[in-house]
């Protein structure tokens, strides 16, 4: 058994609120990852199974830089759920309170306040280019049946406004939205109803998994898109499938946080490995 454990990749299981990841840390050199072996590792019925796998490396300049996987071997730009769990990670092996993490995202910042992780996903890129989008057209006012917003928290986002976000069919939706044109780098898409000025409801579509329990940036952006729209604040709680997350739209960003848990540890076995 010994040898066996020896010879697999060691792995940990973290979730944010049902959103669910494998973070494998390879400041120690762990194999390399590939998109075959993420795929292998993210296969729910012969691997592990997750939303997104982060990916920890050394950084000279910071705490720890973080690459994202989503489960069908392609890059995420960002993850904030994923974020704050390797926060948590962190703090905990550390004894510290505050974290400067590097992403594709850029540099981002994680403290703990009275317990809580909150993670600061950077400022909302409303530019076409930057989200990006195609040529031409207007962020706030996409042209599709539903008049939704797009905004980049790093990785873009395709925000619809619904009358009850429990009623929709999130899977044809999403699906159909995803690869749409007007996305070049393709889209997360989301789906969000009003409960008060500071509470919406959200459900998700994530760009190369499919349906999550929630999203991080997906709320960020909801967020965002719901003040640019004028229906809520700056503060707001956001009921995702799989629990409640809360995001501040500041100055110097918007930060987001939620409940993080930690699953299990434990080793990816050869054979699994050499399905990649």
């Amino acid at each position: 058994m010994e040898s066996r454990r020896s010879s697999g990749l060691p792995f940990c299981k973290m979730h944010g609120a049902g959103n669910d990841f494998v973070i494998i840390d390879a400041r120690s050199g762990a194999a390399a990852l590939t998109p075959a072996l993420v795929r292998a590792v993210g296969d729910r019925h012969r691997g592990v199974g997750f939303d997104q796998l982060a990916e920890l490396h050394d950084h000279g300049q910071a705490d720890i830089e973080i690459r994202f996987w989503n489960a069908d071997g392609s890059r995420a730009g960002a993850c904030g759920n994923a974020t704050r769990c390797v926060a948590h990670l962190l703090m905990t092996e550390r004894g510290v309170d505050r974290l400067h993490i590097v992403t594709a995202r850029g540099d981002l910042w994680a403290e703990r306040r009275e317990g809580v992780i909150w993670v600061n996903m950077g400022a909302p890129l409303l530019d076409p280019v930057d989200i990006p989008l195609a040529p031409g057209v207007d962020p706030r006012h996409l042209p599709l049946p539903g008049d939704p917003v797009a905004v980049g928290m790093g990785n873009p986002h395709c925000v619809f406004f619904v009358t009850d976000a429990e009623a929709e069919d999130v899977a044809r939706r999403g699906a159909a939205v995803e690869n749409d044109p007007l996305f070049p780098q393709a889209t997360n898409v989301e789906f969000a109803s009003v409960i008060a000025p500071d509470h919406l409801r959200l459900r998700v579509w994530e760009r190369g998994t499919g349906i999550t329990l929630a999203c991080g940036s997906g709320a960020c952006a909801t967020a965002v898109a719901a003040h640019l729209r004028g229906l809520t604040g700056r503060q707001v709680t956001i009921r995702a499938d799989g629990g409640d997350l809360a995001v501040d739209w500041r100055a110097d960003g918007v930060w987001l946080t939620g409940p993080v848990a930690h699953v299990f540890d434990a080793v990816l076995s050869p054979e699994v490995m050499a399905l990649a």
